[in-house]
Formats: C-alpha cells, structure tokens, sequence
C-alpha cells in the first residue's frame, strides 16, 4: 500500500520528495537563514530532547484517556473510537485550554530548546505566542493545504511556525507536508495579501480540495519525512503546508503541534497572547479542532 495518502489519494511517487535535513548547520545562523529564503523551511532532527517529549505526549493522551479517547497506555496513542468529552466536561474550550496548558507540554512546545533554535534562525531573540494549536490526528483525518498568511498577519510580518512532532511520525500516520516552492508562488501570495485581515473569510486558495492534482499542476512535489520525537520543521507564513493522511493500521493518533515564533522586539498580536488567549474568532481554545471529541469532523483547515 502507498504510505503517501494526501486527502484519499494515492501520492504518485513523482509527487513526493524528501525534506532537506539541515540539523548539521543548528548553530549556524547564516546557513540556517539561506535554507530558509531558499526553500520556505527549515527541517531539524532531535532539536528537542525525545524523553521530554514522550513525557508531554503522556500527558497529553492521558488527559484524553479521561474522556474515554484513548486507551492505556495513553502514551501509545491508540484512538478508542468512543468518548465521553462532551458529557465530562461541558465547556470543550476550557478543557482543551488545559489540556494545551500541561507543564510538561509547555516545557517543550516554550522551552529554551525551541526557543534558542528560533532566536538562531531569527538572528535575534524569538519568544512564542502564548496561543497554540496541538493537534491530534486521528485515522482517516488530515490538514488540507495552506498558507498561514493572512491568519497570522497582524503585529509582526516576521512570524515562523514551529512543528513539532510530538512522538514518532512516519509517513502513514499523517505527517507535515511542505508544498516545494511554494513561497514563490506569487500569483497566489499576491491574492491572499491583498485579503482584508479584519475580516473573517477565508481565501479561496486556502480551501483545496484535491491536494495532488494541485501539485501536478504546480510542477511540485509534497515534501515530507518520517518523522521522530523532537524533530522540527520551522516555515514562515507564505510556505503552503499541510498533512498528509493519517492511515495507521493500529489505529494510532498522530500528535504533533504548532507554536507560533517571531522576534522578542515586534509586536505582538493580542489574541494569541496572555493566560486566555482569545485566539483567531475571539472563541478562544474552543475554536480549535483539537477541542472537538476525536470522534467529530474537523474542519479543513
């Protein structure tokens, strides 16, 4: 079977490629700087020490095996097909708020691992919003393309997304995927930055429906991994990116999560910043996907 789904469709082996590894060049500001202008991302392997990102994955998955989602032991991640999420805890928004806010997650998602690999590649001191999107995966479920322009737009023009893999990822558990060149694609980013921040529509280019026919008429390929625990792929906002499917024959649930990064001295976008963040819509924590029992649709994006 093609370990490459993207969106129910095989991925033609022309289509798929591999993310260029930069993890020699860690401490170098410059080369990890050109990587970046160059290819839109920056792929590191074991930037965060894969004890303490097992120990958040624990936390997170245990706190899910409360809710009936996952069955023990939690750390392994396997989906259980039923929850009581929505009978245990009524405000989905707050519980989830908790479950992102988990010591042991924080310590990995805002500690001075991510944070001195940001500061390099910034070439000045990076601090994380406050705000973050921990996503849970489950099989069947992916992350259409996108950009993160215009969604991150206000306050600084210098925000890079950090992913972190939150447990071993291969390629059949839906990963990250970066569309090659897609940072060049001007005719696209000229659309979406013409786009009204204040308002709530979402671009049209940022709704795609069938992931493979767009790549082959693009001319470019889907650059993925199989990823490991504390690996990072670091991309800024005009990068397409996504997931692939998550088609696990265990049943397991791919946990990965973004945090947003941007220079200590820019300013900062209030809805992603404080202890109750009021996020993109103002619903808070309870916008997000990951807020919603395993068991209910995601949106697309």
């Amino acid at each position: 079977m093609n370990r490459y789904i993207a969106q129910g469709t095989a991925v033609p082996a022309d289509l798929i490629g591999p993310l260029r590894d930069s993890s020699q060049y860690r401490d170098d500001g410059a080369e990890l700087g050109q990587r970046m202008a160059d290819d839109g991302y920056v792929f590191l392997r074991e930037v965060v020490d894969r004890e303490a990102v097992l120990e958040a994955r624990r936390e997170v998955f245990e706190r899910l095996a409360e809710v009936g989602e996952i069955e023990e032991p939690a750390v392994d991640g396997i989906a259980t097909g039923v929850s009581q999420r929505r009978e245990l805890d009524r405000d989905l928004g707050a519980f989830w708020q908790s479950v992102c806010q988990g010591p042991a997650l924080r310590h990995v998602s805002h500690g001075p691992q991510l944070i001195a690999v940001l500061s390099t590649i910034l070439d000045e001191p990076a601090r994380p919003h406050d705000y973050m999107f921990l996503r849970p995966g489950v099989v069947g479920r992916s992350t259409h393309l996108h950009y993160d322009l215009p969604f991150f737009a206000r306050g600084s023009n210098r925000i890079h997304t950090a992913w972190l893999a939150l447990g071993d990822i291969p390629a059949d558990e839906g990963p990250l995927m970066v569309l090659e060149n897609s940072h060049r694609f001007d005719d696209l980013l000229d659309a979406i930055r013409d786009v009204d921040y204040d308002s709530s529509d979402t671009p049209k280019i940022q709704v795609l429906e069938n992931t493979v026919e767009f790549a082959r008429q693009r001319q470019a390929r889907l650059l993925t991994a199989d990823f490991q625990a504390g690996d990072v792929v670091v991309f800024g906002m005009l990068s397409m990116h996504g997931t692939l499917d998550n088609h696990s024959s265990a049943g397991r649930v791919r946990l990965s999560v973004d945090v947003r990064y941007q220079p200590e001295a820019d300013p900062f976008d209030p809805r992603y910043m404080g202890e109750s963040p009021p996020g993109t819509t103002g619903a808070g924590y309870g916008e997000l996907n990951g807020a919603k029992p395993l068991t209910e649709a995601w949106h697309t994006r």
